[in-house]
């Protein structure tokens, strides 16, 4: 089992941001998900600190949240029925 991080949040100018490295190790992602979510505009961008580290305002943690547990409706298995029954078929022997 692995220790539990406290996640450590940082006020500047009365405003609080969480680190990247926060939001993803308390959302479970790995963090070229958060990356690829940001550079696609899924989630806020956040703002880049002066030590290089980016952050997060407690309102764009609670997007990135949300956007993490969306559901999306699953494509119809028709589709993958049709996909799967024409591999099938290129892989049978020819005769």
């Amino acid at each position: 089992m692995q220790p539990v991080q406290k996640i450590s949040a940082i006020e500047i100018g009365g405003v609080t941001y969480y680190s990247a490295a926060d939001v993803w190790r308390e959302l479970g992602l790995a963090r070229q998900t958060l990356w690829r979510w940001r550079t696609e505009g899924k989630v806020p961008m956040g703002r880049r600190y002066r030590d290089g580290r980016v952050l997060f305002t407690a309102e764009e943690f609670a997007a990135i949240r949300e956007y993490a547990n969306h559901f999306e409706p699953v494509e119809s298995q028709v589709d993958q029925l049709k996909l799967f029954s024409s591999a099938a078929r290129r892989s049978e022997p020819r005769r």
